[in-house]
């Protein structure tokens, strides 16, 4: 049974024999980070009293003379980390404020609770379920380079379309995957299907029910493992577990897996299409019988929000400027802002595999892995909730595939901006929904925009690109 109390917690922790406890809390970017403590540390006391940590060296938190945090463990985030010699003990943290006792407006976690609570206050719904797609490459080596004169990276990986003529140990077995054929050869083409079934099985393991896992679309590995949905908090917390484990197991294998959302050039990136629902006692609210795709008038509202939203939302949800690299038209990456009935090319995709009103939901299928889950599920709610508080009625639906439209159909369409920084101009221009309920503050915002244009928009703006060397070196 999952621990729901501090004494609870204590309990496991003296049955299953735990040595360490290692606490956990989430960067304002979307790294967990941590420090572990002996169990004797842990008491039903510390839940309330909490751990001292110094903020001012995590990223997007405090400055050095304010630099005193507390963490506050979460004792219904309780697991036993499989990777580690030594019993530990895995706790999710809260981050509250020393002197003012308060919760801090910067912690991702603080945000997500907060989102579900001005769910209920609402009166619209009680419950928000999320199920995030996140997509990822499993790669054989990984070398990258950056200095004042000169710039590299270099993947690879046995499945790559590039080895059909790799000496491979004195041999070369064949069985590469061409580039966009990823989709779903079975072994020995599919090298890596054992290892994705050791990463689902420690999942499930840890209490993280899983629908499916398969090959992806790009050839060197590229994979996807399906989560059943969830609460957004809980949600967001599998999410960052499940990319721990991804990563673990896949450097256990000998392996590296990364979430960037386009680490090749010329073949499909790696998204996060992430479903979400409302429920109000119980029962699903986007589903009416009758309408386009059964899809109550709330449920419209609230994919009114989503694409009215959607390019401050980006900001969050694929945050990154490498994100919109994948968010180009001609890879199977949604970039217009319109709504669709099964269709992968729409920005907001209804999904109809099943007749069950418990399954009627709304895929945004424009974020990518990069996000902080906390953050973005949060933005993706409030954006729903004001459009069915304002009754934004959404722009389509749009059943064409709008991948392959004439030049002037395709201009009339919204699209997603086209670059972080545009994401950002728009967070700047449009974030007031995001304020309701306290949820998110101005100085999260601020400090979000702010550390996204110095830290990474100026930092590849400001550095020569190695492809510039080829189009303008002899110029």
């Amino acid at each position: 049974m999952q621990p729901r109390a501090p004494h609870e917690v204590i309990a496991m922790a003296e049955e299953q024999g735990v040595e360490m406890v290692d606490l956990r809390f989430c960067d304002l970017p979307g790294t967990m980070q941590h420090f572990s403590v002996p169990i004797r540390q842990l008491t039903e006391d510390s839940f309330e009293e909490g751990f001292g940590f110094d903020g001012s060296s995590i990223r997007g938190f405090k400055t050095i003379n304010e630099s005193d945090m507390i963490l506050k463990p979460d004792p219904r985030s309780a697991y036993l980390d499989p990777f580690r010699k030594h019993r530990t003990l895995v706790l999710n943290c809260f981050i509250y404020d020393p002197v003012t006792g308060q919760p801090y407006d910067r912690d991702p976690r603080r945000v997500a609770a907060a989102a579900e609570e001005h769910l209920r206050a609402s009166g619209i719904a009680d419950t928000a379920y999320f199920g995030p797609e996140a997509e990822f490459f499993i790669f054989d080596d990984v070398r990258y380079h950056q200095d004042e004169h000169s710039a590299s990276y270099v993947v690879d990986s046995i499945e790559g379309a590039w080895n059909t003529d790799r000496n491979e140990q004195g041999s070369n077995l064949g069985g590469k995957i061409p580039f966009k054929r990823g989709y779903f050869p079975v072994p020995p083409m599919d090298k890596f299907q054992d290892l994705r079934s050791e990463m689902v099985l420690t999942m499930q393991a840890l209490g993280i029910e899983i629908e499916v896992q398969h090959h992806e679309v790009a050839t060197a590995g590229q994979a996807e493992i399906d989560m059943r949905y969830d609460t957004l908090l809980a949600m967001a917390d599998k999410l960052m577990l499940y990319k721990y484990v991804v990563k673990s197991v896949a450097q256990q294998g000998g392996y590296t897996a990364t979430f960037m959302p386009k680490p090749l050039f010329q073949d499909n990136g790696s998204g996060m299409h992430t479903h979400q629902s409302l429920w109000r006692d119980g029962e699903p609210l986007f589903y009416e019988s009758g309408g386009y795709a059964d899809l109550s008038e709330l449920a419209l509202h609230y994919i009114g929000g989503i694409l009215a939203h959607a390019p401050s939302i980006l900001a969050f949800a694929a945050p990154t400027t490498n994100s919109y690299k994948r968010l180009v038209p001609g890879y199977e990456a949604p970039v217009n802002l319109v709504f669709s009935q099964r269709n992968r090319s729409a920005a907001c995709r209804i999904p109809m595999y099943s007749l069950s009103p418990k399954a009627k939901r709304v895929e945004f299928r424009c974020p990518d892995a990069m996000a902080n889950p906390y953050l973005a599920f949060s933005a993706m709610l409030l954006a729903g909730l004001d459009g069915i508080r304002n009754k934004i009625e959404p722009a389509g639906p749009d059943d064409r595939d709008l991948f392959d439209l004439p030049p002037d159909e395709a201009r009339a369409l919204p699209t997603v901006p086209s670059s972080l920084e545009g994401s950002l101009a728009a967070l700047e221009a449009d974030h007031d929904y995001l304020l309701e309920g306290g949820v998110f503050s101005q100085d999260l915002i601020d400090t979000w925009i702010a550390y996204k244009r110095a830290e990474e928009v100026d930092a590849i703006r400001l550095r020569p690109h190695p492809y510039e060397f080829a189009l303008y070196y002899d110029a």
